[in-house]
Protein backbone atom coordinates (compact mmCIF):
# COMPACT_ATOMS: atom_id res chain seq x y z
CA UNK A 1 0.00 0.00 0.00
CA UNK A 2 1.06 3.52 -0.90
CA UNK A 3 -0.20 6.83 0.26
CA UNK A 4 -1.40 9.73 -2.05
CA UNK A 5 0.69 12.75 -1.62
CA UNK A 6 -2.26 14.33 -2.80
CA UNK A 7 -5.17 13.30 -0.59
CA UNK A 8 -3.68 10.30 1.56
CA UNK A 9 -5.98 7.72 0.21
CA UNK A 10 -4.16 4.86 0.62
CA UNK A 11 -3.19 3.10 -3.44
CA UNK A 12 -2.89 -1.20 -3.43
CA UNK A 13 0.50 -1.23 -5.37
CA UNK A 14 2.72 -4.01 -5.24
CA UNK A 15 6.32 -3.73 -5.37
CA UNK A 16 6.77 -6.59 -7.77
CA UNK A 17 4.42 -4.92 -10.38
CA UNK A 18 5.93 -1.25 -10.46
CA UNK A 19 9.47 0.63 -11.54
CA UNK A 20 10.58 3.84 -10.37
CA UNK A 21 9.25 6.36 -12.43
CA UNK A 22 6.12 4.07 -13.70
CA UNK A 23 3.40 6.97 -13.50
CA UNK A 24 -0.52 5.85 -12.34
CA UNK A 25 -3.38 8.15 -11.06
CA UNK A 26 -5.11 8.27 -7.91
CA UNK A 27 -8.47 6.66 -7.64
CA UNK A 28 -10.24 8.68 -5.28
CA UNK A 29 -8.55 12.54 -6.55
CA UNK A 30 -7.32 11.82 -9.96
CA UNK A 31 -4.16 13.19 -9.39
CA UNK A 32 -1.47 12.10 -11.90
CA UNK A 33 1.45 10.11 -9.74
CA UNK A 34 4.23 8.70 -10.37
CA UNK A 35 6.24 5.74 -8.61
CA UNK A 36 9.67 7.24 -6.62
CA UNK A 37 11.02 4.47 -4.61
CA UNK A 38 10.06 0.56 -5.20
CA UNK A 39 10.83 -1.01 -1.29
CA UNK A 40 8.58 0.34 -0.33
CA UNK A 41 7.08 1.53 -3.07
CA UNK A 42 6.80 5.66 -2.38
CA UNK A 43 4.41 7.90 -4.66
CA UNK A 44 4.90 11.53 -5.47
CA UNK A 45 2.94 13.64 -7.73
CA UNK A 46 3.98 13.50 -11.24
CA UNK A 47 5.44 16.82 -12.70
CA UNK A 48 7.47 17.69 -9.43
CA UNK A 49 10.64 17.27 -11.42
CA UNK A 50 11.58 21.27 -11.89
CA UNK A 51 13.93 20.49 -14.01
CA UNK A 52 11.15 20.14 -16.83
CA UNK A 53 9.34 23.36 -15.85
CA UNK A 54 12.52 25.73 -15.64
CA UNK A 55 12.85 25.00 -19.16
CA UNK A 56 9.16 25.67 -20.12
CA UNK A 57 9.66 29.04 -18.61
CA UNK A 58 12.90 29.98 -19.75
CA UNK A 59 11.38 29.32 -23.36
CA UNK A 60 8.38 31.30 -22.50
CA UNK A 61 10.75 34.21 -21.07
CA UNK A 62 12.57 34.02 -24.43
CA UNK A 63 8.99 34.49 -26.50
CA UNK A 64 8.16 37.35 -24.35
CA UNK A 65 11.71 39.41 -24.65
CA UNK A 66 12.11 38.72 -28.43
CA UNK A 67 8.70 40.16 -29.06
CA UNK A 68 9.88 43.41 -26.63
CA UNK A 69 12.66 43.95 -28.87
CA UNK A 70 10.91 43.43 -32.33
CA UNK A 71 8.87 46.54 -31.12
CA UNK A 72 12.03 48.37 -29.82
CA UNK A 73 13.56 47.46 -33.31
CA UNK A 74 10.15 49.32 -34.65
CA UNK A 75 10.03 52.55 -32.64
CA UNK A 76 13.81 53.22 -33.28
CA UNK A 77 13.21 52.50 -37.56
CA UNK A 78 10.03 55.18 -37.17
CA UNK A 79 12.16 57.80 -35.30
CA UNK A 80 15.42 57.81 -37.92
Amino acid sequence: MAACPACAFEIDVDEFDVERGDELSCQECGANLQVSTVLPVDLALAGDDDDGDEDDHEAEDADTNGGAHDEDDEDAGGEG
